[in-house]
């Protein structure tokens, strides 16, 4: 999946959260150039997290109605889905790198997506971790 490039949960809240200002501008950006150039790619715990938060902690919440019509339109995106093997290389993730298991979880997804580029803001900006880099979009 050269070219590809993963998203993280807290970068996509961020693009439908209209009150979080130069951060909802920039993760805005990023995801229309993602969907542009077909490059975006996402997995299950993404849209997991993305579902629950943007209907209880944003400042003007998601309804359950704008929340499905949301997550339809990122299912044209390539998702990864979670595994048993996946945790199981997640916990391995967790112990390498010292991270907690949700990112080693992302790390997982953004790997197995073959993706050389991961945009998150919970990771180290610029550390490459194999082959995936993380990119912080609001540094």
């Amino acid at each position: 999946m050269s070219g590809k490039s993963f998203v993280d949960t807290n970068v996509l809240i961020y693009a439908h959260d209209r009150s979080a200002g130069a951060k909802h501008q920039r993760a805005a950006a990023l995801i229309e150039q993602l969907w542009l150039s077909s490059e975006g790619v996402l997995s299950t715990q993404v849209l997991q997290e993305f579902c629950v938060n943007v209907r209880r902690k944003l400042a003007r919440p998601l309804s359950s109605d704008d929340t499905a019509r949301v997550l339809q339109q990122y299912l044209h995106w390539d998702i990864v889905i979670n595994t048993p093997a996946s945790v199981i290389e997640a916990m391995m993730f967790e112990t390498r790198y010292a991270i907690a298991f949700w990112d080693a979880l992302i790390l997982t997804a953004a790997n197995a997506a073959g993706v050389n580029t991961l945009y998150s803001e919970d990771f180290s900006h610029d550390q490459l971790y194999g082959s995936v880099r993380v990119i912080n979009p609001f540094q």
